[in-house]
């Protein structure tokens, strides 16, 4: 992945450890950081992607992800949840989750 962002093919990925070391880092929780940047890609078209735990990390990313696009994207949560999962993950094949 480092590699690909040398390259230019991606242009940032951050990485969440929730097991590894006495700080416990939630995927989550660096989306909330990064919420605005978040809703200017998927608002210019990006592609989101989520893979691992489909019992928590899944739900908390996807709950999260609605939060942000109702913020960010001046929606109400109603709208933001009908954007994200009608819009991005059923007409537009934008929102990917391959969770397990």
């Amino acid at each position: 992945m480092e590699a690909w962002r040398e390259n230019g093919l991606i242009n940032r990925h951050d990485l969440a450890w929730s097991r590894a070391g006495p700080e416990k880092v939630y995927v989550q929780h660096l989306m909330e950081q990064h919420g605005e940047e978040i809703w200017n890609w998927i608002d210019g078209g990006a592609y989101f992607y989520v893979c691992g735990d489909k019992n928590y990390m899944a739900r908390d990313v996807h709950s999260t992800l609605i939060g942000i696009c109702s913020e960010y994207g001046g929606m109400s949560k109603e709208e933001a949840k009908e954007f994200v999962e009608s819009g991005l993950m059923k007409a537009e094949k934008r929102y990917l989750r391959d969770v397990y």
